[in-house]
C-alpha cells in the first residue's frame, strides 16, 4: 500500500509542479481551462440538478465542491457544515481534499485558504487532479494507462484516418480532424469525414465540438477560435475533453455488453425449448419406425426355394447394414440430447424436462429390446430354412452339373461314330483313326460310372420328393438311352477301320520309297537353283576365279542327276498302276512328301536353263575385278608417297620450333619458306582425291596395296598446315612479348633452353612438375610447404587458366615477362603512395578520394588495411597493405 500511494504522489506531483510552470509561461491557457474544467465539472452537477458559472468563486464555500466529488465518485462525503463564516468554508474544502488524498492522491501547494480565497491558479490546479483521479487514471489500454493509455487508445481509434497523426494532446488536434475521426470511427452517420478538409480546422473543430454536444452528450468544453489562435493549445484542457469522448464512447460498449448478455440468455432458451421439441420428434419417429418393423421381423412365411430364402436373407442383411445403423444413432443421439437438455436446465436453475407419456427413455428402451428380440429370432429361422434348402439344392446342382458334363461329353459323339472319313483317308490317317477310336472306347468305358453316378442321384431327389423331380426323371432317362446307341455305334466303326486299313498297306509302301529318294533330289535342285541365282559380292579377283572354278565343277555333276530323276518317276508311275488295278478309292497324295513329278520336272528345267546365265554373270564380274585391280595400283602407289612425306614434315616443323638456331626472326623466316613448299604440294593431295573419288565410285573399299587410306591423308594434311601456322603465330607472338617486354635474344635462349630441358617428351609443352622443376632451375623458390605449395598454385593459375594441366612456350615467355615488369610496377605504385603520404605512415580517405579519380580511390579503399599505429587519425589507411592486396607478399 505504501508502495501505490508513493507511486500516485509522484504521478500527480509532476502535474502539479508544471502548473505554476504553464500558467507562468502563457496565460492564454488559464482561459482555455477555466472553459473547459467548468464545462467538465457541469457535465457532472447536472446530475445532481446544479452547475458553476464561476470556478473561482463557485468552489469557494466546498459545498459544490463536495457535490462534485460524490457525484463523479458516487460516494458520500462527510455531513457539510453549512455555515457562511470563513471557518466553515475552509472545513467544507478541507473535507473534499480530504477525499481526494483518500483515493491516493497527494495534493501539493494546494490548500484550502486558496481556494477560499478565490486563487485561480490553485483552484484550476485542483479540478486537474479532480479530473486526472477520476477520468483519465482508470483509462487502461493494453498495459497502459492514465495519459499514456488515453493516448495509445486515440491512436489506435484514428489510425486509418488520412491527415490524422495523434503524438500529443496539444498540437495534434489543432486541426479538428481528431477530433471528428473520434466521433466517425464510433458514429459514422454523425459525421461525414469524407468532406471535411485539413486547411479548414474552424469548420473541422465546430463540427466535433457541435455533434458531441447534441448526439453524445458531451459539453463544449472548448472554443475553436482559441485551439486555432494559440500556438500550442491547453495540453490539460485537450485531455479532459477528450476524456469524455472515451467514457462516452466507453459507456456505449458497456450497453452492448448487457444487451448482449440478455441475448445470450434468451438464446439459452431457446436452444432448450429446440432440443425439446427435436427429443419429442426423434422419439415419436423411432417408436414409430419399431413399430413397423416388428411385424416383419416375426414373419414366419417359408419359401420353396433357396433363391426366395436367399433373397429373404439379403433384405434382412440389408436392414441390418443400411436401415438399423441410423436408427441406432438416432437412439444413441436421442439418450445424448436428453441428458444434454437436462444438465442445461440443471445449470440454468430450470426444471427438468418431462417428456410425454410412453416417449421416454425407458419406453424408448424397452420397444428396442422387443425389436432386437424379434430381430434374433428371425435370423435364426432364416438360417435353419436355408440349411433345410440347401441339402435338396445341393443334390439337385450336383445331378445338373455330372449331368451337364456328360451331355457335353456325348455332344457330337453319335456324328462321329457314324461318319465314313476312312473312305477317303491314306494309310497313316486309318492308324491314327483306329488309334483314336481305340482312345475313345477306353473313355466311353469310364464314363459309366457317370452314368450310373446320375442314375442314383435322379432316385434319390424322387425319394425326397422334389419339387422339380419331373424333370430330373426325364432328363435321367434321356442319358441312359444314348449311352446305349453309343455302345452300339462303336463296335460297328472299329470293323470297317481295319478292313480299310488292309487296303492301304501296301501302296505304303511304294509312297514311301517315293518320298525317301524325292526329298533329297528335291533339296539338291532347290540348292542349286539357290546358288545359280545368288547374286554374289566379291572384291578381289581371287574371290572370283574361285566362284568360276565351283560353276564349273557343279555342271560336271547334272548327268547323274538326271538319271536319279528318271528313277523316282517311275516308282510314281508303278503306284499309280496299283490303284487303278485294285480300284482303291485313293483321296489324297503321297503321305509322306508333298513333291509332286510335276514339280521335279519343273525345277529341272529351271536348273538346266539357270546354267548359262550363271555362266555370263562370272565372266563379267572377272572383267570388273580386274579393272578395280588397276585402281587400287593406282592409288596405292601415291599414297606411300604423300603419306610419308607429311609425316617427314610435320617432324622437321617439330624440330625447328624446339631448336634454337638463330634469332626468332630467322626461325620465322624458315618457317614460312617451310610454309610455302607445303602449300605447293596441294596439287599432288587433289590427284589423290580424284583417284580416291574414282575408287569410291566403284564400291573398293579395302586396298592391300597401301596402308594408307584418303581419311588418313586428310587428317595429316590438316594437322600439317594447322602445325605450321600455330608454330608461324607462336614465333610472331614470342617476338612481340620481347620486343614488349624488353626481352633480350639471350634471354630468350635461355627460357627456350630451360623450356625444352625440361620438356622430356619433346610435346612442346611442360606438365606440372616439369613446369615446378623448371622455374626452381631459373631461381624461384618454391618448396614443398604449403607457403610453397599455395605459390606454385597461383603461378599455374596465370601460366594455365583453363587448367588443361600443360604450360605452352608462350604462356612461359608471358609469365616470366610479366613477373620482372609486375615488379618495376610495384616498386613505382609504392613510390607514388609515399609521395601522396608525405612524411606519415598513413594516408587517409579524404587524400585518396581528393587526389585520385573516384573508381580508382574506391579501388584503392577497398584494399588497403586501416592503419592502427600510435600516429593514427581517423580514416587512417595502412597503404603498405595494398602492395600485399595487389602483388602478394614482397620486400617492399
Amino acid at each position: 500500500m505504501d508502495h501505490y500511494d508513493s507511486q500516485q504522489t509522484n504521478d500527480y506531483m509532476q502535474p502539479e509542479e508544471d502548473w505554476d510552470r504553464d500558467l507562468l509561461l502563457d496565460p492564454a491557457w488559464e482561459k482555455q481551462q477555466r472553459k473547459t474544467f467548468t464545462a467538465w465539472c457541469n457535465s457532472h452537477l447536472r446530475k445532481a440538478g446544479t452547475q458553476i458559472e464561476n470556478i473561482e468563486e463557485d468552489f469557494r464555500d466546498g459545498l459544490k465542491l463536495m457535490l462534485l466529488l460524490e457525484v463523479i465518485s458516487g460516494e458520500r462525503l462527510a455531513k457539510p457544515e453549512r455555515g457562511k463564516m470563513r471557518v466553515h468554508k475552509i472545513s467544507n474544502v478541507n473535507k473534499a481534499l480530504d477525499f481526494i488524498a483518500s483515493k491516493g492522491v497527494k495534493l501539493v501547494s494546494i490548500g484550502a485558504e486558496e481556494i477560499v480565497d478565490g486563487n485561480v491558479k490553485m483552484t484550476l490546479g485542483m479540478i486537474w487532479t479532480i479530473i486526472l483521479r477520476f477520468a483519465i487514471q482508470d483509462i487502461s489500454v493494453e498495459e497502459t494507462s492514465a495519459k499514456e493509455g488515453l493516448l495509445l487508445w486515440c491512436q489506435r481509434k484514428t489510425a486509418p484516418y488520412k491527415n490524422v497523426n495523434i503524438q500529443n494532446f496539444h498540437i495534434s488536434w489543432k486541426d479538428g480532424l481528431g477530433f471528428c475521426a473520434l466521433i466517425h470511427r464510433h458514429r459514422p452517420e454523425l459525421i461525414d469525414y469524407g468532406k471535411l478538409r485539413k486547411d479548414d480546422p474552424l469548420t473541422n473543430l465546430n463540427t466535433a465540438f457541435d455533434v458531441a454536444e447534441k448526439y453524445l452528450d458531451i459539453p463544449k468544453m472548448l472554443d475553436a477560435e482559441d485551439i486555432v489562435g494559440t500556438a500550442r493549445p491547453d495540453e490539460k484542457a485537450i485531455m479532459t475533453y477528450v476524456s469524455s469522448f472515451y467514457h462516452a464512447f466507453s459507456g456505449a460498449q458497456k450497453a452492448e455488453t448487457a444487451a448482449n448478455r440478455i441475448c445470450k440468455v434468451l438464446a439459452v432458451n431457446q436452444e432448450n425449448e429446440q432440443l425439446m421439441e427435436d427429443y419429442e420428434k426423434l422419439a415419436s419417429d423411432l417408436l414409430e419406425w419399431i413399430r413397423r418393423t416388428i411385424p416383419w421381423l416375426e414373419n414366419r412365411a417359408p419359401e420353396n426355394t433357396m433363391h426366395a430364402m436367399q433373397q429373404k436373407l439379403e433384405d434382412f442383411r440389408d436392414y441390418r447394414r443400411l436401415h438399423k445403423p441410423p436408427k441406432v444413432q438416432e437412439k444413441c443421439q436421442l439418450e445424448i440430447n436428453f441428458n444434454t437438455l437436462q444438465t442445461k436446465l440443471r445449470l440454468s436453475n430450470r426444471p427438468a424436462f418431462m417428456p410425454s407419456e410412453g416417449r421416454m427413455v425407458s419406453d424408448i428402451n424397452n420397444a428396442w429390446g422387443c425389436l432386437e428380440q424379434a430381430e434374433k429370432g428371425y435370423e435364426e429361422w432364416l438360417l435353419n430354412e436355408i440349411r433345410r434348402l440347401e441339402r435338396l439344392d445341393h443334390l439337385a446342382e450336383k445331378f445338373r452339373q455330372k449331368a451337364s458334363i456328360h451331355e457335353a461329353w456325348t455332344d457330337g459323339k453319335e456324328a462321329m461314330l457314324r461318319q465314313k472319313d476312312y473312305e477317303t483317308a491314306t494309310l497313316s490317317e486309318i492308324k491314327a483313326l483306329l488309334k483314336k477310336h481305340e482312345a475313345f472306347e477306353s473313355d466311353l468305358a469310364a464314363h459309366q460310372d457317370r452314368v450310373e453316378q446320375i442314375a442314383a442321384i435322379a432316385q434319390e431327389l424322387n425319394e425326397l420328393d422334389y419339387y422339380d423331380s419331373p424333370s430330373v426323371n426325364a432328363r435321367c432317362q434321356k442319358i441312359c438311352d444314348q449311352w446305349d446307341n453309343l455302345g452300339a455305334l462303336t463296335q460297328k466303326r472299329r470293323e470297317a477301320l481295319e478292313r480299310t486299313e488292309k487296303l492301304l498297306e501296301t501302296i505304303d509302301q511304294l509312297y514311301l520309297e517315293y518320298a525317301k529318294r524325292a526329298a533329297p533330289f528335291n533339296n539338291w535342285m532347290e540348292g542349286a537353283m539357290e546358288d545359280l541365282q545368288d547374286t554374289f559380292i566379291v572384291h578381289t579377283i581371287e574371290e572370283i576365279q574361285g566362284l568360276t572354278t565351283a560353276h564349273e565343277q557343279f555342271k560336271a555333276t547334272l548327268p547323274d542327276a538326271d538319271k536319279e530323276r528318271l528313277a523316282i518317276l517311275g516308282i510314281h508311275n508303278e503306284v499309280s498302276k496299283i490303284v487303278q488295278t485294285y480300284h482303291v478309292n485313293m483321296a489324297g497324295s503321297n503321305p509322306y512328301t508333298t513333291i509332286t513329278p510335276q514339280e521335279i520336272n519343273g525345277k529341272w528345267d529351271h536348273v538346266r536353263q539357270l546354267v548359262p546365265r550363271r555362266d555370263q554373270a562370272l565372266t563379267e564380274e572377272h572383267a570388273r575385278q580386274q579393272h578395280n585391280e588397276r585402281l587400287r595400283k593406282q592409288f596405292g602407289a601415291q599414297a606411300n608417297v604423300i603419306g610419308p612425306w607429311i609425316q617427314t614434315k610435320m617432324e622437321e616443323i617439330g624440330r625447328i620450333s624446339i631448336e634454337m638456331h638463330g634469332t626468332l626472326e630467322d626461325q620465322l623466316s624458315h618457317l614460312r619458306q617451310y610454309e610455302k613448299s607445303i602449300v605447293n604440294y596441294k596439287p599432288k593431295i587433289d590427284q589423290l582425291e580424284g583417284d580416291h573419288q574414282l575408287i569410291q565410285e566403284a564400291l573398293i573399299f579395302d586396298n592391300k596395296h597401301t596402308n594408307y587410306t584418303m581419311e588418313h591423308i586428310r587428317v595429316g594434311w590438316e594437322q600439317l598446315l594447322t602445325t605450321i601456322a600455330r608454330t608461324i603465330n607462336e614465333v610472331e607472338n614470342q617476338i612481340l612479348t620481347r620486343d614488349a617486354k624488353g626481352i633480350s635474344q639471350e634471354q630468350m635462349n635461355e627460357f627456350r633452353a630451360s623450356f625444352n630441358h625440361f620438356d622430356r617428351d619433346h610435346s612442346g609443352t611442360l606438365g606440372p612438375e616439369e613446369f615446378k622443376a623448371c622455374l626452381i632451375s631459373l631461381g624461384y623458390d618454391i618448396g614443398n610447404d604449403p607457403q610453397g605449395e599455395a605459390e606454385f598454385a597461383r603461378i599455374m593459375s596465370i601460366v594455365d587458366p583453363n587448367r588443361l594441366g600443360v604450360v605452352t612456350f608462350q604462356a612461359f615467355i608471358d609469365f616470366m615477362s610479366r613477373e620482372t615488369a609486375d615488379t618495376d610496377t610495384a616498386d613505382q605504385v609504392m613510390a607514388s603512395f609515399k609521395i601522396l603520404a608525405g612524411d606519415k605512415n598513413y594516408i587517409t580517405v579524404d587524400e585518396l578520394r581528393r587526389e585520385l579519380p573516384p573508381d580508382q580511390a574506391e579501388y584503392c579503399i577497398a584494399r588497403m588495411a586501416p592503419y592502427t599505429g600510435p600516429d593514427a587519425v581517423p580514416g587512417a589507411l595502412d597503404y603498405m597493405s595494398f602492395s600485399t592486396a595487389l602483388y602478394g607478399e614482397s620486400d617492399l
